[in-house]
């Protein structure tokens, strides 16, 4: 019996920190930048290259996993004064910071390593992600709603990133894949920053672009919505170099940003939170769908 016990005590320790490995290094939001990098790469191949797929993925949730690490070792003190991140292991004192730190700094260098086994300039862009979001953003959000502005750089990154991967080169490809992702980024995030808008206060945030919430932030909101939306679609134009967007599958996903654009202008007439929920769930199935149809069109075509 005392040995059952002793292996149950085991087994939930080990999956307490399992679990606590994943909340510091935000398991969800990893793998969603690394879906994006895949998916970025995927449109630069003609025949994928497993090993090369399977180091992306790897050193990109490294990286990703790393910023998550460095971020909530910054705000660890933030975190402790807001509900849905009070429970973190290091706000909620299941980890400590050094350890946190050893294991940002492992993830960072391990990160980077595997990268550069695919070439240099992805190691270089992930490493710039990582300096970014960490020395720009994290700390610009206690003093400025420009933070978003700077955090949408390296949110950027990752679906570039797979076409850098593949390719060993930057050029317009890659640069329309960043700014598809960019200039999503602000309508996801400010209805985020809507939602949380008590929550993020009470931490000393402030991420909303006019300060409130109200409909000039909202009109904010619409203008980069239809930036997203006419960047999403301009490959259609043959004139994105070797990334192509048939027509049918432009305009799926000018339909599919038009939804975005509907729950933005419902935001901007109604100004609630049950709209905002209903703008960030748009912009989360925007960002995955268009990823697919651009893969799932180009090997059509």
């Amino acid at each position: 019996m005392q040995t059952l016990s002793s292996t149950n005590t085991k087994n939930q320790t080990l999956i307490s920190v399992i679990d606590d490995l994943k909340q510091v290094t935000k398991f969800g939001l990893s793998v969603s930048v690394v879906f994006s990098s895949i998916a970025g790469y995927l449109l630069a191949v003609e025949t994928p290259h497993i090993p090369t797929l399977i180091l992306l993925a790897i050193g990109g949730y490294c990286m990703v996993g790393a910023s998550n690490v460095f971020n909530q070792i910054i705000e660890k003190e933030p975190d402790k004064l807001m509900k849905r991140t009070q429970n973190r292991p290091l706000p909620a004192g299941r980890m400590t910071v050094t350890t946190a730190l050893i294991i940002g700094i492992l993830l960072a260098i391990l990160g980077i390593a595997i990268l550069y086994t695919i070439n240099p300039k992805t190691a270089m862009f992930a490493a710039i992600s990582i300096f970014l979001y960490v020395s720009v953003y994290t700390p610009l959000k206690p003093v400025t709603p420009f933070a978003v502005f700077a955090g949408a750089i390296p949110g950027a990154i990752p679906f570039m990133l797979g076409w850098v991967a593949a390719t060993g080169m930057f050029a317009i490809e890659p640069g329309i894949l960043f700014l598809i992702q960019f200039f999503w980024q602000f309508p996801h995030f400010w209805a985020i920053g809507w939602l949380q808008y008590d929550e993020y206060k009470k931490a000393g945030f402030n991420l909303m672009p006019t300060g409130e919430k109200n409909r000039k932030a909202t009109s904010q909101i619409l203008l980069y919505t239809v930036w997203m939306l006419l960047v999403s679609v301009f490959p259609v134009l043959k004139i994105t170099g070797s990334l192509y967007l048939s027509p049918v599958a432009a305009i799926i996903i000018f339909l599919l940003g038009l939804v975005m654009l509907y729950y933005g202008i419902e935001l901007h007439k109604k100004q609630t939170d049950k709209i905002a929920r209903k703008l960030m769930l748009a912009s989360v199935f925007y960002i995955t769908l268009i990823q697919v149809i651009y893969v799932v069109d180009k090997f059509l075509h």
